[in-house]
């Protein structure tokens, strides 16, 4: 065996076990919206990397909410039982997107720590035609750094405090550089015999 391909070998799964300690485990929970208030229960408990893509995340345990008949809304997030509060921002879903013909979508947003700072539920209509994969999905949405400005030349002020307008330039100061390649081929351009 040669040295370069068991040190390749060795590097690889270094690496695999690097990501593989980096990924995380957020527990979502939901609670219906309802004149009769429940406490939140667990829906799902997600595994993701924050460092790697979004597809890398899966959902390692899955629990059909039991939601009464008298509440059409449910909240989602990320719920801390013991000091029984919400650690995330949450969001309000409809009941309707565990309906029957749906699909459960799990979206959770994670910050530059990695850390989840928000989820939501998406019910997404499935065709029994086109897919097999009935279960519930997830979405790991990582935050991006927003667009900077683009900035141009400064402001010139006039002593008055006004935008100072530049003054027009003429047309030697716009074109001198014309002029001296015309003078420079008109000088080069020497005569020669004339033909006979």
């Amino acid at each position: 065996m040669k040295f370069s391909s068991a040190f390749s070998g060795l590097a690889a799964l270094a690496l695999a076990s690097v990501a593989k300690a980096a990924d995380r485990t957020a527990a979502i929970y939901i609670q219906p919206v309802s004149p009769s208030p429940t406490a939140p229960s667990l829906l799902a408990e997600i595994q993701y990397n924050p460092v790697m893509a979004a597809s890398d995340a899966e959902i390692l345990s899955y629990e059909a909410p039991e939601i009464p008949a008298d509440a059409r809304l449910v909240r989602v997030g990320v719920y801390d039982p013991s000091a029984k509060r919400w650690v995330s921002s949450t969001s309000v879903a409809s009941v309707d997107n565990f309906g029957k013909g749906y699909s459960p979508t799990l979206m959770l947003s994670v910050d530059g720590k990695g850390e989840v700072f928000g989820a939501a539920l998406r019910g997404v209509r499935i065709d029994a035609g086109q897919t097999r994969d009935f279960g519930p999905q997830v979405l790991v949405l990582g935050a991006a750094p927003g667009k900077q400005p683009e900035l141009n030349r400064p402001v010139v002020l006039s002593p008055e405090g006004k935008k100072a307008e530049p003054e027009e330039k003429s047309f030697i100061q716009k074109y001198w550089w014309l002029i001296g390649i015309v003078v420079m081929l008109t000088m080069s351009g020497g005569g020669g015999e004339p033909a006979k």
